[in-house]
C-alpha cells in the first residue's frame, strides 16, 4: 500500500544523479546517401558536441576529442555539421573555424585562424561538381560594429575565408542548391525582423563563386502583410518548395513554371516551426512523386505522406507527438522524435513497412519498468484567459507509486514558461518535469500567447504585449487548475529560463496584485531582467527581437522601463532563485546581477548560483545537477515548508 505522506514530500528514484548520469542531448540528424548520422551533446564532455555515423547496429564517433562540432553562427548555431561522400564538414566551437574530415585522416581546416572565432560558418552545402561548400558565414572582425553576414562559397582545394555570393541582408539561411548545381536558393531579412515574422525567399543562377540573375520570389510583404518563409527545398526534378504563413498558418507551397507560388496543402496546422537555429527541417521528399510531412496540429506533432499531384495528405499513425530534424536515406525515414513516454530520439521508419526502429535515445533510465511507474503523462488543458481569449497549457499531474497524499489535500504546483518567447512547451518526456511530479508536485506547461504551434494570430499576440500577454495567460493558467480542485493556491511557484526567466520575473512584479499574488516564489534561470540593457546588451541576432515584443528603442524607453522587473523590485514580496552562466552573451550575468543587488536591498531571501564557462543553458553535467537539487531545495525549504529529507534518496 502507499505510504500516507504530504504532496512535495514524496521520495523518489528520479534524482538530479540520475537525469545527468546517462541524459545526452540529440541536436541534429544527417544523412550522406543511405547513411545515416546525429549529433549529439554530452553534458559528462562539458556539452561537446559529437557527430556520430550509425553502422547498423552501434553508432560510432566522427570528430575526435577535443573537437566540438558546434557553430556558434546567431549565437544558437545549428547546422554546424555536413557530410557528403562520406567526408565531413564541421563547425569547431572554439575557433569557429570550418574543418574537413576524411575518413582515417585527421581534420583538417578549410578557413583561417582570424583569432578570437570572429568568422563563423553554418548551414552549409557541398557542390561536388564544382567543389565547394557554399553556407552562411558570420564576420566579427569590426570591432565597434554588428556582424556581417553573408552567404559564401570556400573552395574545397585551397580553403580560404570565403567568396562572398550575396550581402546586404542583416541575415541569412538555408542556401540549398538545386539538384543539377544550376540554382541556389536561400532566405534573407533585415533588421528589426526575426525569420518568424518576415523572410525573403531568393533564388539565383549559380555558376560555382558567382550568383547572377538573384530574384525575391516570395515573402517580403504581400499587401502590406509580413510573410514569414521556412525551410526552402529542392524536389528530385527541381521544383523548389517551402513553407510559408501567408494563409495565417504555415503550410506547403511550391514555385510554379510561371514564378507564381501554388500552395499544396491548404491547413489550419504549422507544417513550419521557429527558426531559432540552422538546419531545420519538417519535411523532406521520397520522390518527385511523394513527400513525408511534419506538423501540429491542436499543439501537438503529426506525420503524414503527402501526394504532390494530387495534394493529399494521409496520416501516418506513430506513438510520437513531437518531430524535427526529417530527413530521407535510402528507404528510410530519419527523424527526431519524442512523446510524452518516449525522451527525444533518433528514429528510422520504413517507407514501405512503416516499421519503427530506434537507433538512439536522450536517456534510457527510462527504459526500467520499474521506473515508468513513477512518469506523469501531461494532459494538455486550455483556459480562459484575458480579453476573452483562450490559452493553452500541458498539465501534469504528481505520479508516484510508493505515496499518496492526505485526503483533501491539493498539491503545489510549479508554473513553466518555455523560453523564447517565440517557442512552445514540449510534449516530449522531460526528467526535469518528472523530477518535480514524482515528488507530489503538479507542474503545468504554459504556451501562453506568443507560442508557436497554434498559428500566426496566436503567435502574433506577443506584438507588443511582452510582459502583459504571457503574465496574464501563466497567472490564468493558475486560476483555471485552482479552480479545477488541482492546484494548491498557497503552495505555486513559477520557473523559467531565458525569455521564460523574464516572465517569471515579470509575474513576480506585475502591476496587478492579484497576478503576484498568484505566485509564493520563483526561480530564473539566465533570465532577462532589464529589457534596455537587453536591447543595448546582446548579440545581433537578437539585437532588435524587442522592436516587434516591447517597441523600438529608444523611442519607447518608457515602455521597456515600465515592463522591466528590475525597475519593479519594489513590489517583489516573495523569494526568487536565479541560475546564471558567466559566458552567457544573450542575457549576460549583468543582467541577473541587477536582479540580485535589486532582492538585497529589499531584504527578502534569495539564491545566486552563478556557472563557470557556461552559456545560455547549461551544457556540462555537474552544473545541470546542481542547479535541479538548488531549485528544489530553495522551494522545499521556503514554500513547499516539507524538510529535505527526501533529497537523500
Amino acid at each position: 500500500m502507499p505510504t500516507t505522506a504530504p504532496y512535495a514530500s514524496w521520495a523518489s528514484p528520479i534524482t538530479s544523479d540520475l537525469i545527468v548520469a546517462d541524459s545526452i542531448s540529440l541536436l541534429d540528424v544527417l544523412v550522406d546517401g543511405q547513411d545515416i548520422y546525429w549529433v549529439e551533446g554530452r553534458p559528462k564532455e562539458a556539452g561537446r558536441y559529437v557527430l556520430v555515423k550509425w553502422t547498423g547496429r552501434s553508432a560510432s564517433d566522427v570528430n575526435p576529442s577535443p573537437f566540438n562540432a558546434r557553430s556558434r553562427v546567431h549565437e544558437y548555431g545549428g547546422g554546424g555539421v555536413l557530410v557528403v561522400d562520406g567526408v565531413s564538414y564541421f563547425s569547431n566551437y572554439a575557433d569557429q573555424r570550418l574543418y574537413r574530415m576524411e575518413k582515417g585522416k585527421p581534420p583538417a581546416a578549410l578557413t583561417p585562424d582570424v583569432g578570437q572565432a570572429k568568422l563563423r560558418y553554418a548551414d552549409g552545402r557541398v557542390d561536388p561538381n564544382r567543389g565547394v561548400w557554399v553556407g552562411v558565414r558570420e564576420d566579427h572582425r569590426i570591432e565597434g560594429q554588428q556582424a556581417v553576414n553573408s552567404l559564401v562559397a570556400i573552395d574545397l582545394a585551397c580553403g580560404g575565408e570565403g567568396i562572398v555570393l550575396h550581402s546586404g541582408y542583416d541575415f541569412y539561411s538555408s542556401p540549398r542548391l538545386s539538384p543539377d548545381g544550376k540554382q541556389l536558393a536561400w532566405l534573407a531579412w533585415n533588421h528589426p525582423n526575426m525569420p518568424w515574422t518576415e523572410t525573403e525567399l531568393w533564388i539565383a543562377d549559380f555558376q560555382g563563386h558567382q550568383l547572377t540573375n538573384a530574384r525575391r520570389v516570395a515573402g517580403g510583404r504581400v499587401k502590406g502583410k509580413p510573410i514569414s518563409i521556412f525551410q526552402p527545398e529542392w524536389s528530385p526534378s527541381g521544383t523548389l518548395y517551402f513553407i510559408s504563413d501567408e494563409s495565417g498558418w504555415w503550410n506547403l507551397y511550391r514555385l510554379a513554371g510561371d514564378g507564381t507560388s501554388e500552395r499544396v496543402v491548404d491547413r489550419a496546422a504549422e507544417f513550419g516551426q521557429p527558426q531559432w537555429i540552422f538546419g531545420m527541417s519538417t519535411y523532406a521528399f521520397v520522390s518527385d512523386r511523394e513527400a513525408v510531412c511534419t506538423y501540429i496540429e491542436g499543439g501537438l506533432g503529426k506525420m503524414a505522406r503527402l501526394d504532390l499531384k494530387s495534394k493529399t495528405l494521409t496520416p501516418i499513425p506513430l506513438p510520437f507527438t513531437e518531430f524535427a530534424f526529417v530527413r530521407v536515406a535510402g528507404n528510410q525515414l530519419v527523424f527526431r522524435a519524442g512523446a510524452a513516454d518516449t525522451p527525444h530520439s533518433i528514429v528510422a521508419l520504413d517507407l514501405a513497412t512503416n516499421q519503427v526502429t530506434t537507433l538512439k535515445r536522450a536517456t534510457t533510465v527510462v527504459d526500467e519498468p520499474e521506473l515508468r511507474k513513477y512518469l506523469s503523462k501531461p494532459q494538455p488543458i486550455e483556459f480562459p484567459t484575458a480579453n476573452g481569449k483562450t490559452a493553452f497549457g500541458l498539465y501534469y499531474p504528481p505520479v508516484n507509486p510508493e505515496f499518496a497524499a492526505p485526503a483533501g489535500e491539493r498539491p503545489p504546483l510549479l508554473v513553466r514558461c518555455h523560453g523564447g518567447p517565440t517557442s512552445a512547451a514540449s510534449s516530449t518526456l522531460n526528467l526535469g518535469i518528472q523530477f518535480w511530479t514524482s515528488r507530489g508536485v503538479a507542474v503545468v506547461d504554459v504556451n501562453y500567447g506568443g507560442s508557436t504551434g497554434f498559428g500566426r494570430e496566436y503567435r502574433d499576440r506577443l506584438e507588443r504585449a511582452w510582459g502583459v500577454v504571457d503574465v496574464e495567460d501563466s497567472a490564468a493558467a493558475v486560476w483555471y487548475l485552482v479552480d479545477q480542485g488541482l492546484a494548491d493556491p498557497k503552495r505555486v511557484v513559477i520557473s523559467g529560463g531565458s525569455a521564460g526567466g523574464y516572465t517569471v520575473l515579470a509575474c513576480l512584479t506585475a502591476a496587478d496584485e492579484k497576478i503576484r499574488q498568484t505566485f509564493q516564489g520563483g526561480a530564473s534561470h539566465f533570465g532577462i531582467s532589464d529589457l534596455e540593457a537587453m536591447a543595448k546588451d546582446t548579440h545581433k541576432f537578437e539585437s532588435r527581437y524587442l522592436d516587434g515584443l516591447v517597441g523600438p528603442y529608444p523611442a519607447d524607453k518608457a515602455v521597456y522601463e515600465k515592463y522591466s522587473p528590475v525597475h519593479n523590485a519594489a513590489r517583489l514580496t516573495v523569494p526568487v532563485a536565479f541560475f546564471q552562466g558567466t559566458e552567457d552573451e544573450i542575457v549576460p550575468p549583468n543582467q541577473t546581477e541587477f536582479m540580485v543587488e535589486a532582492l538585497k536591498q529589499k531584504g527578502l531571501p534569495f539564491l545566486y548560483l552563478l556557472f563557470d564557462g557556461e552559456q545560455h543553458g547549461f551544457r556540462q553535467s555537474g552544473n545541470i545537477k546542481r542547479a535541479l537539487d538548488g531549485e528544489l531545495n530553495f522551494y522545499a525549504t521556503l514554500i513547499f515548508r516539507v524538510g529535505l529529507h527526501f533529497l537523500k534518496e
